[in-house]
């Protein structure tokens, strides 16, 4: 395909401008590589729609043929049980909502102090870092639902005097204690990952070692930290639930009052429907959050 000179002019003209003039008319060529797009966009749907439809046809005809599948339904699909524990589960839930928010800024407020702890330098405030460090590795190491049996359960064996025996109390105690120490961490890497030469650009205009860690590292290393600090948060929505192994009635153990009570498996399934639904929310905003600061990232733009 040949190009005339004027259109060739007109290209240029609407690429340098950004804008098409008023008396701009596109080229043949960028017609065809317009329809080119659109064609290419539209058989992509096509072929991913297709396979979709193709999956998720095999997926239910292996389900649905499965020798055990009509005691499966009855025993996990039930809609009768649904319909009954549904409105206790959110009930349930709301507790888990709230354990989410307190937890979560205990959390963040914990970890940040461990980190700015591990980041110290000095020889001053080498056992404040080995402290700091045993407790990152002890908490990291330690299995959840173990640290959560523990402060549970074994707390209130203690009888010690004005200490609670709340399980909702002693479950948020230990979902703290393991998240911060993970959360310590993720600041830690950011801090770590802030050249030395900020430091030293803040110190030779005047400002101490806090200030220069409190206005000028501190800021760019919870920006970097946003997306994985965010993944914890969502891991934390979702152990919340263990917090029901000490009685406390939350989500899940509402579905597990009913399951006793009726030998039906369906509200472990409205349960976990109910975490999901609360889960995908904040993993598509954390996903957004990356994406941005991926593209402020490659524009050379400030973290």
């Amino acid at each position: 395909m040949t190009v005339t000179k004027g259109e060739s002019a007109r290209e240029g003209a609407d690429d340098k401008d950004g804008m098409p003039g008023d008396d701009y008319v596109p080229s043949a060529r960028r017609l065809e590589r317009e329809r080119h797009k659109r064609a290419r966009t539209r058989r992509a749907t096509a072929v991913a729609a297709l396979s979709t439809l193709v999956t998720a046809a095999v997926l239910y005809l292996v389900v649905v043929d499965a020798p055990g599948w009509p005691r499966t339904k009855e025993t996990f699909f039930s809609a009768q049980y649904a319909r009954e524990a549904l409105p206790k589960v959110l009930e349930g839930l709301w507790l888990n909502v709230r354990l989410l928010l307190i937890c979560g800024v205990a959390v963040l407020v914990l970890g940040m102090l461990i980190a700015i702890a591990r980041t110290l330098r000095g020889p001053v405030f080498f056992p404040l870092r080995v402290l700091a460090a045993a407790y990152t590795d002890f908490f990291r190491g330690l299995p959840l639902i173990i640290n959560l049996m523990i402060v549970v359960l074994g707390v209130p064996a203690l009888r010690l005097q004005g200490m609670t025996v709340d399980p909702v109390l002693l479950g948020g105690t230990a979902l703290t204690l393991t998240y911060s120490a993970y959360v310590a961490e993720v600041f830690r890497a950011g801090i770590e990952s802030i050249h030395p030469s900020q430091r030293a650009a803040a110190r030779s205009l005047g400002l101490t070692n806090r200030q220069a860690l409190r206005y000028v590292v501190l800021p760019q290393a919870v920006r970097r930290q946003v997306p994985p600090l965010l993944n914890d948060l969502v891991s934390l929505q979702k152990d919340t639930g263990l917090v029901s192994i000490g009685g406390a009635v939350d989500a899940v153990r509402a579905a597990d009052i009913i399951v006793g009570r009726s030998l039906n498996y369906t509200p472990y399934i409205v349960a976990g429907l109910v975490f999901v639904a609360l889960t995908i929310p904040m993993t598509r905003f954390t996903d957004w959050v990356t994406a941005r600061l991926d593209r402020r990232r490659e524009q050379g733009g400030s973290l």
